[in-house]
């Protein structure tokens, strides 16, 4: 009995022990099960970081032995924990046909959905290709690309404030700049797996040429806006530009222009159709054309065979005979003159031609 008692008396003395104990690692388990979760996630980071590097330089040197080199200056991966980041103070690009810069970038995709990868640039862009030599600038650069198993399903670009000059060209620089660009592509519904076709979207806003203005006999800003199906898109890739239109052109490749519109002042073109390329490698096709106050444009080109005077006297005529002129009101209500249908411009043998007839001292060069 004596013995009882003190196994008794022992066991009620453990037992306090005992739940201090229990007690205090159920206080610290979480804390345990926390670090042993960020210790995973963090080795798990570095892993897919080291991946990732390791694609990149495979890609750089798949590309090199193509004959283009690829260089991301300064190259940096970061981001942890959650984001796989690349910045590059300048990524170039150097291929037999010319080379491009591009300033300070950044590249984006989350751990937790890799394939959507989220791009910035503070540029600027130059590029040389052949003759031609291009440069851009902007405000705020920033693109999007979703990528898919069986390609992608959305690509984007938001500009703000873009001015792009291009020198070299023929008869004399090129310069477009506006306050706001935004493209847009995806795979066409129903086409992509067949055709390779891609839908284009694309919206330039309060755009200034100097060339634009020249033609058109005014300084008021553009609205460009292009909707457009780019078929056997998928044969493209980064090869050298003759090298890839000809691959686009073997394929069957065309540009269907669902809806191309532009307006400028009083000045409005509506435009749809289909171009591609002819064995002499330049545009071939047909546009049909609808417009409203464009006989200073018609004078314009007029003019280059009967002189500027004449020419806008037969381009007032012209756009009088097709309801083209500039109505009394046109300036305060552009958007309601009514749009008329122009005969076709159709891109043959190298030449345009209107109305059947070859616009003079226009011809249209082949791009490779």
């Amino acid at each position: 009995m004596v013995q009882e008692r003190t196994r008794s008396e022992d066991t009620a003395q453990a037992s306090p022990g005992s739940g201090a104990r229990r007690s205090r690692l159920g206080l610290f388990l979480p804390y345990v099960l926390l670090a042993i979760v960020v210790v995973g996630w963090s080795a798990a980071w570095f892993w897919i970081r080291a991946r990732t590097a390791d694609e990149i330089d495979g890609w750089i040197a798949r590309e090199a032995a193509a004959g283009r080199t690829w260089t991301c200056a300064d190259r940096s991966l970061g981001g942890y924990p959650f984001r796989i980041e690349l910045r590059c103070s300048a990524v170039t690009l150097e291929r037999v046909d010319g080379r491009f810069r591009l300033g300070p970038s950044t590249a984006v995709a989350q751990i937790y959905q890799p394939r959507l990868v989220v791009f910035e640039s503070a540029g600027p862009f130059h590029v040389e290709q052949g003759d031609l030599t291009g440069d851009a600038s902007w405000k705020a650069f920033q693109g999007s690309f979703h990528g898919a198993a069986e390609g992608f399903t959305r690509a984007s670009a938001v500009i703000d404030a873009p001015n792009v000059t291009v020198t070299g060209a023929e008869p004399g620089p090129i310069a477009v700049s506006g306050r706001h660009l935004e493209v847009h592509a995806r795979p066409a519904p129903g086409r992509y797996e067949a055709a390779g076709a891609v839908d284009v979207s694309l919206r330039l806003v309060q755009a200034a040429s100097p060339q634009l203005d020249a033609l058109t006999a005014t300084r008021d800003p553009a609205d460009l806006a292009l909707d457009a199906t780019l078929t056997q898109a998928t044969v493209l890739r980064t090869g050298t530009v003759a090298r890839e239109l000809e691959r686009w052109r073997q394929a069957g490749g065309a540009l269907d222009l669902t809806a191309l519109s532009l307006a400028k002042g009083a000045q409005r073109v509506q435009a749809k159709g289909t171009l591609a390329l002819d064995n002499a490698h330049r545009p071939a096709g047909q546009i049909d054309l609808r417009a409203a106050g464009v006989d200073a444009l018609i004078g314009s080109i007029v003019g280059q065979r009967f002189g500027s005077e004449r020419g806008a006297l037969v381009g007032q005529l012209v756009g009088g005979l097709l309801g083209l002129g500039r109505r009394p009101d046109a300036e305060a209500s552009t958007d309601t003159t009514p749009l008329k249908a122009l005969p076709p411009l159709r891109l043959v043998d190298g030449k345009l031609v209107f109305s059947g007839f070859p616009i003079p001292n226009v011809s249209v060069p082949a791009l490779y």
